[in-house]
């Protein structure tokens, strides 16, 4: 076997995340009748992580899935297919500023905001699809050891299921193209006996999201952008290629 040309990996773990406060804009003209705006409301995550553990409940708590590739070269650059899988609550029953019109009424006041007058979460999740550049800083390594730092930067769409219920119209799902995307983030990793690891990463991220559709039609619209911190814990493998 010659020289090493790269390597492959693939990571999965868990994360919790904190958000920041958003303006987000309600509309449908079509088949109702309101156009209103919450000013800065509160969100929340959901880390559901009962059970995790088990087979069948992998998928369940807000994960991180990563395949990418590093490649054997001076600059230690690598690119990444990351997937991860938030969870995005705004929280019930706050006291938010409420501007607008709805079904005809004016409004511009401090509103406590039940579920019945509008609940909105991307739980299926808060889902950034994203291609990364990846670079790596190999800090200590000893006979089975290693230890680096990585930073990353990249971007994608947001590829989400939101339920909603607006003035009593629920709505649950699909999967569908919401916005975009884009995130940087740094943390570390211990490589072991070369073939796998442990990581953890700090990631901060800007999601912008403008195609969520509202209401069992669909002619509903909700947009918004905010920032989201995630912190992550992982575990992966490596598969070394090499040349003949």
């Amino acid at each position: 076997m010659g020289k090493q040309r790269g390597s492959f990996y693939f990571t999965w773990g868990y994360n919790r995340e904190w958000y920041t406060k958003s303006t987000i804009h309600f509309r449908n003209t079509t088949t109702d009748n309101y156009d209103f705006t919450f000013i800065n409301a509160k969100a929340h995550d959901r880390p559901d992580l009962t059970d995790f553990y088990k087979i069948t409940n992998l998928t369940v708590p807000q994960y991180d899935m990563n395949l990418g590739y590093f490649f054997d070269d001076k600059h230690d650059l690598g690119i990444e297919l990351s997937w991860d899988h938030l969870k995005y609550i705004v929280t019930d029953n706050q006291v938010m500023h409420v501007q607008g019109q709805i079904r005809g009424h004016q409004i511009d006041k401090d509103t406590l905001v039940t579920p019945d007058f509008v609940h909105l979460q991307h739980t299926n999740g808060n889902n950034y699809l994203m291609i990364n550049l990846v670079k790596r800083q190999k800090l200590w390594s000893s006979k089975h050891l290693q230890l680096s730092a990585l930073g990353k930067v990249g971007g994608g769409p947001l590829i989400s299921y939101t339920i909603s219920t607006v003035l009593g119209n629920g709505q649950e799902g699909p999967f569908h193209y919401h916005g975009v995307v884009a995130a940087v983030s740094a943390g570390l990793k211990l490589d072991i006996f070369r073939y796998f690891f442990i990581q953890t990463d700090l990631q901060g991220a800007w999601a912008d999201y403008t195609n969520t559709r509202l209401g069992a039609d669909q002619q509903g619209l909700a947009t918004h952008h905010f920032y989201s911190m995630q912190y992550k814990y992982l575990f992966g493998f490596n598969v070394p290629i090499g040349k003949l």
